[in-house]
């Protein structure tokens, strides 16, 4: 499972909060996070949309603390590099190598935010030859213009995402 983005910064008292952020939390994930720097190539400050959010070394970019990550789960950073934005998982990073070196097929994707990163990084995981399948109870949009989510959602259906949710993987394990 991957979970992306959920850090402080994207949850209730963040500097870039989702509406209902917090709700997607407790899942335990090989986890995801991004971690820019000051001046990153998607900040306002840079002539782009969002508030800086996510600082490293900051407690905005500190994963949530009710996140439940079991032994041995692996953080994958992104967006690291000021001048390159990173919205997916697989950006610049090392992500489908270790996917694939341990013989996955197939990646369940929560996380935050729904039109953003998380659309991102399934979208890259089909491009890298996963099958992706997006957990809906698990995932919370940016919503910057009202239906975005929803959009979001359809194209990754139409580029071959399957939807779950989470209690029907969990039951199914039993």
């Amino acid at each position: 499972m991957i979970v992306v983005d959920t850090q402080n910064c994207v949850c209730s008292g963040g500097s870039l909060p989702l509406a209902d952020g917090d709700a997607v939390v407790p899942v335990r994930a090989l986890c995801h996070a991004g971690l820019a720097p000051p001046n990153y190539v998607s900040f306002k400050s840079r002539g782009r949309p969002w508030p800086q959010h996510c600082i490293q070394g900051t407690e905005d970019s500190i994963l949530r603390p009710d996140l439940e990550l079991p032994p041995g789960t692996e953080i994958i950073s992104k967006a690291m590099d000021p001048d390159r934005e990173a919205y997916s998982s697989f950006d610049e990073t090392d992500l489908a190598q270790r996917l694939s070196k341990r013989g996955v097929r197939r990646v369940f994707v929560g996380g935050l935010a729904t039109d953003y990163c998380v659309k991102n990084t399934v979208l890259d995981a089909i491009k890298e030859g996963f099958q992706a399948v997006l957990l809906r109870d698990a995932v919370r949009g940016a919503e910057v213009i009202p239906g975005d989510s929803e959009r979001a959602i359809k194209e990754m259906e139409r580029k071959g995402t399957a939807l779950a949710v989470l209690n029907q993987i969990e039951s199914s394990k039993e």
